[in-house]
């Protein structure tokens, strides 16, 4: 389904609820829209050797946490590569850039972002082309106010499944490491128990689906899920769906997603 206008979206909802089993289904029926992973962009750049990766990997590497500031800066520059904003009042330094536009002492998060930074320092593109879900960022109220600097979202998906469904859903759940291909014993088996129907290679558990981790990851999700939910629902583009599993669930996003955007058969 083509859609009418951009839509810029952000699905939250606890760990193990099916966030990205939504974002390919919604990338399949909609193939406007995009995923921007500030995960997948953040490895991408350590790989590649960029300024802003190499000053990201060395705070991992020292047990630091990457600031706002460098995941704001990729992703300001994949949308800004893509042509989907423009940054209409200064030169952009970007992560592709040599390290020598900076000054001597200088590091990406000074020359980034500048506080008080305004909306009206970007211009976005409304072109149905410049769909995107965002993925991983934001995940607070303080962060969700700095993309608001970026660009505008205009659909929040709180997906939510109640806690004992998701538990039973990641005790059942087997994965096959080297290309991801997800199994559950209840509903999606493997046709050898334990070995991937591809390969024949055996199948292993995600750490974090050990229900005491997911637990914990529950228990975090809530402290500051509350404060992000209640932003977006100020500004007017929270929804809200239920449902115990992505079945129940697709449906009723597909739907609500077409009344916003406009989709056309």
């Amino acid at each position: 389904m083509a859609l009418a206008r951009a839509a810029r979206i952000i699905l939250i909802g606890a760990p193990g609820v099916g966030k990205g089993t939504q974002t390919e289904r919604m990338m399949k029926q909609f193939p406007d829209l995009s995923s921007i992973s500030s995960g997948d962009l953040l490895r991408k750049n350590v790989r590649e050797r960029t300024p802003l990766g190499i000053q990201a990997e060395s705070k991992m590497k020292a047990g630091a946490l990457v600031p706002d500031s460098m995941i704001l800066r990729l992703i300001v520059n994949e949308l800004t590569t893509r042509g989907w904003i423009t940054d209409s009042t200064v030169r952009p330094y970007t992560v592709y850039s040599s390290s020598m536009a900076m000054g001597m002492g200088d590091t990406v998060d000074s020359v980034f972002i500048p506080s008080g930074l305004r909306a009206s320092r970007y211009t976005y593109s409304d072109h149905p082309s410049a769909s995107f879900i965002l993925d991983g960022f934001p995940r607070t109220a303080e962060q969700a106010k700095q993309i608001d600097d970026i660009v505008p979202i205009n659909m929040v998906v709180n997906i939510q499944t109640p806690s004992e469904v998701i538990i039973e859903r990641i005790s059942n759940r087997w994965v096959h490491a080297p290309s991801g291909r997800v199994y559950n014993t209840t509903f999606n088996a493997p046709k050898v128990p334990g070995r991937d129907d591809v390969t024949g290679e055996p199948l292993t558990r995600r750490e974090d689906d050990d229900p005491e981790v997911w637990k914990a990851r529950l228990k975090s999700f809530k402290e500051t899920n509350q404060s992000l939910l209640e932003h977006y629902d100020k500004l007017g583009v929270l929804w809200s769906v239920n449902g115990n599993s992505s079945d129940e669930i697709t449906p009723q996003i597909f739907a609500e997603f077409g009344k916003r955007f406009g989709a056309l058969v």
